[in-house]
């Protein structure tokens, strides 16, 4: 799996680590002076509008995120009283605070959004509510040093001379880190990368002292960056595909407003999907369209896939003629044919026969339903009509009714090949050639 490429890197640092970078030229350079005032605008307009955008749109791990930075912020002002000090409870809030952030941050990473149903509100609420009773207790008055395991210095104490945190926080904060762009590597999620860049923002907020004007505006960066998770959510539910994570019809609608000559385009269609459908279940249906939709995600010659609706694919060329996308195509559309699957559920019960029905045993001929095959692997084909625009079709919309024509004679002439909707290419031989 190719983890470290041009696109994934620009997701992870677009515009999460752009708004920190920006906070860090800010706030250290003093270029544009900020007033007290205006961070504490800006914190708390960052911190009530993101909880009201997570609640609107059901993000129970952005929600609880942006309140546990709020309440930890909050808790180490109150028990600080202005000055964290070397000993007693601002300090002992410091470093309890510290250690947990990362923690916390961690386990929302890790729980499965389920939006704001009760399970998953009742188990971040009691997470808080121990993780608050804890720093109450370590911190009450009169307490002058915390729990051993807050401040060990298990490496030696020169190593972490560079730092106000202490060693086992900091510790916390390098795994939770690791952790978290292990997560964004793997599943490529907005939040996985939000988290990420909030908790750098936390640690750069508790490195500043985490008091204070700087510290402030840290965590307001912080939730800032949370908050954006939620709008990078949306637009990619509005223009991808769930369920095989292609570009979805809106986005092909806007692809299409851009579109100059040349180009060329193909449509795609699953051969005998319904049927592959009513035989194995919906649910091996959707591991076809997974399947072949990781096939045309990688389509070579410069084209984008879409995933249109239903098992009905298209494809973009800008920049290329119907004769350069030709190879491309044959070569998408074999790959397909040899790709093979292994279905995670099995075959559904409903189309297993059950032999005959009792109440027409008095039937003279009764004919079993077929039997679909056992085999464990699985293939599909796909047929596909291309279309480029001409003299007589120049307007995009005749080039997609030209495709969907090509993809009708395809369809009509036995499946599994590539018809194109301009004379002068014979489909014919050019699959024969290739095949």
């Amino acid at each position: 799996m190719d983890l470290w490429n041009k696109r994934t890197l620009i997701s992870l640092a677009f515009p999460a680590g752009i708004l920190l970078l920006a906070a860090v030229l800010l706030l250290e350079t003093g270029v544009v002076p900020l007033s007290s005032s205006g961070i504490d605008f800006y914190y708390y307009a960052v911190f009530l509008s993101g909880i009201l955008l997570a609640w609107r749109f059901h993000s129970s791990r952005v929600l609880f995120a942006l309140i546990t930075l709020l309440l930890a912020h909050r808790a180490l002002e109150f028990f600080a009283a202005g000055s964290v000090g070397a000993t007693g409870p601002g300090h002992i809030a410091f470093e309890a605070i510290a250690f947990l952030l990362p923690v916390n941050f961690v386990i929302l990473a890790a729980v499965r959004e389920r939006g704001l149903v009760l399970p998953s509100i009742a188990f971040n609420f009691c997470l808080l509510f121990v993780e608050a009773v804890f720093v109450a207790i370590v911190c009450r008055p009169g307490q002058t040093t915390g729990p051993g395991f807050l401040h060990s210095t298990f490496l030696g104490q020169d190593l972490f001379g560079w730092t106000v945190i202490p060693p086992p926080a900091l510790l916390m904060f390098i795994s939770a880190f690791a952790i978290l762009l292990t997560r964004f590597l793997l599943y490529r999620k907005p939040v996985e990368s939000r988290l990420f860049w909030s908790l750098a923002a936390t640690f750069l907020a508790l490195q500043a002292g985490g008091l204070g004007r700087s510290s402030r505006a840290y965590i307001g960066t912080g939730g800032l960056i949370l908050v954006s998770s939620i709008i990078e959510n949306s637009y990619h539910l509005a223009y991808h595909d769930e369920l095989t994570g292609l570009p979805a019809r809106r986005a092909f609608n806007e692809a299409l407003l851009g579109l100059e000559e040349p180009y060329a385009m193909a449509v795609v269609d699953i051969d005998h999907f319904k049927k592959f459908n009513d035989t194995f279940g919906h649910d091996t249906g959707d591991e076809v369209l997974r399947m072949v939709a990781s096939r045309l995600a990688r389509v070579t010659g410069g084209g984008q896939a879409f995933r249109v609706g239903g098992e009905e694919f298209s494809v973009l060329f800008p920049g290329k003629s119907l004769t350069e996308t030709l190879p491309h195509l044959e070569l998408l559309r074999t790959d397909i044919e040899t790709s093979t699957f292994r279905p995670r559920g099995g075959i559904e019960r409903r189309v297993t026969p059950r032999g005959p029905d009792r109440r027409n045993v008095r039937r003279k001929s009764i004919r079993p339903r077929p039997t679909p095959p056992q085999s464990d692997q699985l293939s599909v084909t796909v047929s596909i009509g291309a279309a480029a625009p001409t003299i007589r079709t120049q307007l995009v919309e005749e080039v997609i009714q030209s495709a969907d024509k090509a993809l009708y004679r395809a369809k009509q002439s036995g499946r599994n090949r590539v018809e194109v909707a301009t004379a002068g290419v014979r489909p014919s031989r050019f699959k024969g050639s290739l095949a």
